[in-house]
């Protein structure tokens, strides 16, 4: 009865992770250095989704009733480079091992659009599973208007 709104539910945790996800990705999107003042760009992050694990009593073995957040990844995409030699960032000689180009100073592979278009999404995502599970309060409270 009440798996309509487990699943809503689900949902809208879900979207609500991925959006403070997003936010941590745009407030950190110039963030180039750690608390240490080395170079360390901060690397974006992906929250995974995967199905939601059933652990309602009676529930089929392998049932899965909506969906929540695997994982928290780090992108592995490379960094975004800009050529500044005179900059204290800047990487003194080329190491592919480190991501460094001598002369560039690594910044993170943020792209801010891409992370609006996302928050955006996951914004509507969201009040897609609110509106579900207004919906099926709204049934149930119909079912137990004609039970009663």
């Amino acid at each position: 009865m009440y798996g309509a709104l487990d699943i809503s539910t689900s949902g809208m945790i879900a979207q609500r992770t991925r959006l403070n996800v997003i936010a941590a990705n745009i407030a950190n999107a110039g963030s180039i250095a750690n608390d240490r003042g080395e170079a360390d760009p901060y690397r974006r992050r992906l929250a995974l989704l995967a199905p939601g694990a059933s652990n309602r009593p009676g529930s089929q073995s392998g049932e899965s009733l909506g969906v929540r957040v695997s994982e928290i990844a780090l992108d592995q995409s490379p960094f975004r480079k800009v050529f500044d030699p005179n900059h204290p960032l800047a990487a003194k000689e080329t190491n592919p091992a480190n991501d460094q180009v001598e002369g560039y100073v690594n910044h993170p592979n943020i792209d801010t659009t891409i992370e609006w278009l996302n928050a955006m999404e996951a914004s509507r995502a969201y009040e897609a599973n609110v509106m579900v599970a207004e919906a099926s309060k709204s049934m149930m409270a119909s079912a137990l208007g004609l039970i009663a």
